[in-house]
């Protein structure tokens, strides 16, 4: 299973981080071991500024390489919801560098998943509305309408460069309000008003 994920999809969350909008997609990976096996997640002892994102994610069930954009509908099945943990400080570390910086983002434990929804009970694609509650108040909204490069896009830009696999699983960014995590914290996080993830800090 390859994680694969998007960044600076959504112009208010590039906004907030004072970024650039990107012509094509910007790809990174996660390995199988960022996955939280569990409701904890414990702040690792390498960074002082750890972050969340929430994220819509994307199941794909069908193999396939240079897929176009028209055929993209075939190739994933469920949508979920991940909050890609970040070090942020280690990634503007490396950014300022001019360094890769997916030891910011592949760390264990950086990809909370949720279960998946069957594509069959979602209404519209395209106005996928979700939301992340830190401690019962909601710190990020998103809604699928927002992203600069939608599911067709992405799955197609993609599958230029790397094969898809049945079991794959695409992060496809984050809106604004990322911050920091502290101990003691409790995420739980909805998609289209149902609650998918639930989990605590240490």
């Amino acid at each position: 299973m390859k994680i694969i994920c998007i960044g600076s999809n959504y112009k208010n969350h590039i906004k907030e981080l004072n970024w650039r909008i990107s012509d094509e997609p910007l790809l990174f990976l996660k390995p199988e071991s960022a996955v939280l096996r569990n409701n904890v997640f414990f702040l690792p002892d390498f960074s002082n500024d750890v972050q969340y994102e929430i994220e819509l994610v994307i199941r794909i069930c069908r193999l396939g390489k240079h897929i176009q954009p028209q055929f993209t509908h075939r190739y994933f099945d469920a949508i979920g919801l991940g909050v890609d943990i970040t070090a942020r400080d280690i990634q503007a570390k490396c950014k300022k560098e001019g360094l890769p910086w997916e030891i910011s983002k592949a760390f264990d434990g950086s990809a909370v998943l949720s279960d998946f929804i069957p594509l069959s009970e979602l209404d519209d694609l395209k106005q996928i509305k979700f939301e992340l509650r830190k401690n019962d108040e909601i710190v990020q909204e998103g809604d699928s309408s927002d992203m600069i490069f939608d599911f067709a896009e992405i799955i197609s830009y993609v599958s230029q460069f790397m094969t898809l696999k049945i079991g794959d699983l695409i992060f496809t960014g984050t809106p604004a309000g990322v911050g920091k995590m502290t101990s003691g914290d409790v995420y739980r996080a909805y998609l289209e008003g149902r609650e998918m993830i639930n989990f605590k800090v240490k």
